[in-house]
């Protein structure tokens, strides 16, 4: 287990207050409640000044050790209360029956009041704000009203203070949109009134209604006639970074942008409501996910570096520059099309989505909160189902490109920014990034029949391999330089055919290499990673750890700093996995690696000692867990199902249990891509635009092929200029990427909102709210793995490093069985009532080295009963008191003993037919045979060096009171020497033997009762 630093204890020393705790420690004495006294409040606030002023002298007595990160004491660990957790008042499930975030997952309308239209001529002369000034840009939740000739999407802020307005006209000709943007930014009351006046002057034709409350405007689409528009009806928080909240789409409406009226109706194209069916086969409410403050189309390390260098060259400009989103990863990018034609400020209005994965948890070590949070982006660009979208295609894009980002930060404070403040650098902020892809070059797999395993075809061999070549120009210009290729495809095969590829891609990677230069040159691994893992003496984890450790000498990992107290760790390169599916063994692989890197930034962010986290602990769990649902996730969206095969299958711990289950997969997984994926297909390429409808043109369906929706124009190859076979690569992506300096505090004349609006979204000082909806309090957490009955008497240690045995991960709270006939294990008996008498005992008190068939004995309690109920090997078949508890609930009374006889006579023979030897007899059997048959013979006083000094061991540790207990008592001998006289006819029974013991079953017997229990058993 890696040592634990303790809380603010980083390499550097660093004394940083986590900002939360100071916050609402400050809110409680500024808002004191009337019960408090003033000596609590200037104990506070005397808390609170001393931690202003740096003040950590004062430290628990039970903190964690810096030098091994355990207490002190090994054999107790820190006690939680001794109260189980209650369950939820009424008013806390009311509330989570309403919504589970803190804000409601369906956007609240404009709250509009009617009102005189004679108030708009008094407020005239209202002042009026400008979109630019003080950061008045983005809008966080939208009404959309309508009158019989216009939308109107009315847009508020976080705080429902500042609100804008977008007029859509519905009288428009089909096929063109007009989107009238005010600038003006309005007050409430403004807003209430302006709106009343626009219902006013549409009286006649019905006025202004509500159509509906949206989270944002995804865009507007055509097919084949008017526009549509996209909005977002329901959303859910799934991550938060940096104080900016990243959300999830759980429901989207299409609206159509044309008038009800007749008579602006025009005739309706008969293929159009097919294209809104195509449309709603792609489900947007499952993996899609936006941001309304940070982008999360480009990792953490770019934005950083973005916004760094824009402090650096771009405050002079006095207004925040507008930043590109990564188009790669805007899958909505087609509808944002019609909109950045007809807006000024399309993305004020609306929101890029990215589609993938995204995850969050709590890594919590003695009081110390790390998030974890997993993101993973699936590139737009050659996008579809597993069997139509292999290789890549002429432009460069592989098939199932995604990037998984994995960031790790503690939160001592929320933002990007350190204490100044100095903006963006923040050392509490660690990321780490990989890809995977398919493999970059031109080869399919024909799914038309019914093989669950067609062939694969080279369709083109490219002596220069230009498609290789447009793919890692890409990655070095995202990545950097160099990258490293882990090629996970079958080397040796009965029919070939992973490895056609594999000799293919080996020798496009070596054609590459030869123009690059010798220190950024494309690393490249392969392994046969499927038929490792069906060897036996192969260890496959063990490899990929060893692969792991490399890529991260190679790659690095960033780490955020302002370059002077705290070092900058820049990422440089970036690890590519692939197998022919880029879904299984990729994500295993990907895993060890973000294991690795996982360890390396809790090392860069002081809380282990270490490098590397053991598995089976807390930590490691937890972080599998999120990588097995980011596996699942990527695998349902490319291949429809699950994963197949996780990390168990390769770690080889998984149980017979899961063999049904990864058939059940495969299944399910041919199923999909033999019947399913062509429907998916059409809505990729609906969606995505690389389909749209042309006049005269074959509809979508009638295509025999969609392999022009996805490669380039043939007939602009003329016109293009033809790459260099020579130098395929752009030189300026091969420079290592560094970060700009940390601009001064005395820089930058705005406001810290200005250039990070993050206190208002993250905080919301002025909105009511509980802690069961807050996202922190109930995001995922290492907290979960901990047993509450173990913790109670401090019998469990709470560190998230610790490997943990299989019967410390049970459940915390088992639900309490009904009444009924139970049946009690001996051996679990015994040990409840020893530790009944016991309660204070600890391990450092109990110096006792006796054998441990001896120890029951002194302690004055008999030897261990073996159960037939269970055995302690845990080999044998077992039978548990749910089984027979069920058992006795079908239909029968818990009085009739007969089944439960039944089944424990049953079990018993079972047990019989099938032995077991227990641990304990094992570890017993092997100190009787090494134990030596011949004892020297004693000529001095000395033991010999040799000799076993258990015995001797045992008489000097034997004390004073063990060895009066071991005493019988004065009736137990008699009751002894009376049973070892026999008389001279032993097998004589006279009436004066009648009375005795032994005699009992006899004296039954002549009354006529069988010498053995029986029982009548039900057939």
């Amino acid at each position: 287990m890696p040592a634990i630093i303790g809380p603010g204890h980083t390499e550097s020393t660093q004394k940083t207050l986590s900002e939360d705790h100071l916050i609402s420690s400050a809110l409680s004495i500024l808002q004191p409640n009337s019960d408090r006294s003033k000596s609590e409040m200037s104990d506070s606030s005397s808390l609170v000044l001393a931690a202003l002023q740096g003040d950590s002298t004062a430290r628990s007595e039970d903190s964690v050790s810096q030098d091994d990160g355990v207490p002190s004491d090994i054999s107790h660990f820190p006690h939680l209360q001794d109260r189980p957790p209650v369950s939820p008042s009424q008013d806390q499930e009311q509330a989570l029956q309403e919504g589970d975030d803190e804000e409601s997952a369906i956007a609240h309308c404009f709250d509009r009041s009617v009102s005189p239209a004679t108030a708009m001529l008094r407020n005239r002369g209202a002042a009026y704000e400008k979109v630019g000034e003080d950061g008045v840009t983005k809008m966080h939740k939208f009404s959309l009203y309508e009158t019989s000739s216009r939308f109107f999407l009315v847009g508020a802020d976080v705080l429902d203070h500042r609100f804008r307005i977008l007029k859509i006209d519905r009288t428009v000709e089909s096929g063109d949109l007009n989107i009238s943007e005010d600038d003006i930014v309005y007050t409430k009351k403004e807003m209430n009134q302006l709106l009343n006046a626009v219902d006013d002057g549409n009286k006649s034709s019905g006025g202004l209604k509500l159509r509906s409350s949206t989270w944002g405007l995804l865009g507007f689409i055509r097919f084949t006639g008017e526009y549509y528009m996209l909005l977002i009806t329901k959303r859910s928080q799934v991550a938060v970074i940096g104080g900016h909240y990243v959300y999830q789409v759980d429901g989207t409406e299409l609206i159509s942008l044309t008038s009800p009226s007749t008579r602006f109706k025009t005739e309706r194209h008969p293929e159009e409501a097919r294209f809104v069916g195509i449309l709603s086969n792609l489900d947007l409410s499952r993996s899609f996910y936006f941001s309304c403050s940070y982008d999360i189309t480009h990792t953490l390390q770019y934005n950083i570096r973005r916004e760094r260098g824009a402090l650096r060259e771009g405050l002079r400009l006095g207004s925040k520059p507008q930043f590109k989103h990564n188009e790669m990863f805007v899958w909505n990018h087609h509808l944002l099309r019609p909109a950045g034609l007809a807006l000024k400020n399309t993305y004020d209005w609306c929101l890029p989505i990215m589609h993938g994965f995204v995850d969050q948890a709590t890594l919590t070590v003695f009081g110390r909160t790390v998030y974890i949070t997993i993101i993973a982006r699936r590139s737009r660009y050659f996008a579809g189902a597993r069997f139509l979208k292999r290789g890549a295609n002429d432009l460069g894009y592989a098939a199932n490109d995604v990037e998984t980002e994995q960031i790790v930060s503690e939160m001592l404070t929320t933002s990007f920014h350190a204490p100044g403040p100095r903006l963006y650098t923040n050392p509490n902020w660690t990321s780490y990034v990989q890809h995977r892809g398919s493999i970059p070059l031109y080869w399919t797999q024909d799914s038309t029949g019914v093989t669950p395993k067609p062939d694969i075809q080279l369709n083109l061999i490219d002596p220069f391999y230009g498609a290789a070549a447009l793919h890692f120009d890409n990655l070095f210009e995202r990545y950097g330089a160099p990258v490293y290729v882990l090629n996970l495809v079958k080397a040796r095969e009965r029919t070939p055919r992973e490895s056609i590829l594999l000799k293919e891609f080996t020798k496009a990677i070596t054609y590459l290499n030869q123009f690059l230069p010798n220190d950024k040159q494309i690393i490249y691994k392969a392994w046969d990673m499927s038929r490792a893992s069906k060897s036996r003496d192969q260890d496959v984890i063990g490899t990929l750890e060893s692969i792991a450790e490399d890529v991260l000498r190679t790659t690095s990992f960033f780490h955020n700093g302002d370059g002077i107290a705290h070092s900058i760790s820049m990422q440089n390169g970036v690890a590519r996995t692939n197998c022919i599916d880029c879904l299984d063994r990729t994500n295993a692989a990907q895993f060890v690696i973000g294991k690795l890197a996982l360890g390396h930034q809790l090392h860069a962010l002081g809380v282990i000692s270490g490098k590397s986290i053991e598995y089976d602990t807390d930590a490691v769990n937890l972080f599998t867990h999120m990588f097995h649902a980011h596996g699942d996730t990527i695998a349902i969206q490319y291949g429809g199902s699950h994963l197949v095969n996780t990390m168990e299958t390769y770690r080889k711990i998984n149980q017979w249990t899961s063999q049904p289950r990864d058939m059940v997969e495969s299944f399910r997984r041919y199923y999909n891509n033999s019947f399913l994926d062509g429907q998916r297909q059409e809505a990729y390429n609906l969606f995505l635009g690389n389909y749209v409808f042309v006049q005269g043109q074959p509809m979508l369906w009638d295509l025999s092929t969609d392999y022009y929706l996805h490669h380039a124009d043939p007939r602009a190859w003329l016109t293009q200029e033809r790459r260099s076979y020579i130098q395929w690569f752009t030189p300026d992506h091969l420079n290592r990427q560094e970060m700009p300096e940390a601009p001064h505090p005395a820089i930058s004349e705005r406001t810290l909102g200005f250039h990070d609006n993050y206190w208002w979204e993250y905080y919301r000082p002025l909105a009511v709210s509980s802690f069961i909806k807050i996202f922190s309090f109930r995001m995922n957490s290492t907290l979960k793995y901990i047993p509450f009955k173990l913790t109670q008497e401090g019998r469990h240690d709470l560190s998230p490093f610790k490997v943990r045995l299989g019967n410390e991960h049970e459940a915390t709270d088992k639900p309490r069985s009904r009444k009924g006939v139970t049946i009690v294990d001996p051996q679990t008996k015994s040990h409840s009532n020893a530790l009944a008498k016991e309660p204070n005992r600890s391990a450092s008190s109990t110096d006792n080295v006796l054998p441990k068939w001896m120890q029951p004995h002194l302690n004055g309690s008999s030897h261990t009963q073996h159960s037939i109920l269970k055995d302690s090997s845990g080999d044998a078949p077992k039978i548990s008191k749910t089984s027979i508890q069920n058992h006795l609930n079908d239909g029968k009374s818990p009085k009739d003993k007969s089944a439960l006889a039944q089944l424990t006579l049953n079990h018993f023979v079972v047990n019989s037919l099938n032995p077991s030897v227990s641990t304990n007899e094992m570890d017993e059997y092997s100190r009787y045979i090494s134990h030596p048959l011949n004892l020297p013979l004693v000529v001095s006083s000395e033991a010999p060096r040799s000799l076993n000094l258990e015995f001797p061991a045992y008489i000097n540790s034997a004390s004073l009171e063990a060895i009066q207990s071991s005493h019988s008592a004065e009736e137990d001998i008699n009751d002894y020497q009376e049973y070892l006289r026999v008389g001279d006819d032993p097998l004589t029974v006279t009436e004066a033997d009648t009375p005795k013991k032994r005699y009992k079953a006899y004296r039954q017997w002549l009354k006529g009762k069988s010498l053995f229990k029986q029982q009548r058993i039900d057939p």
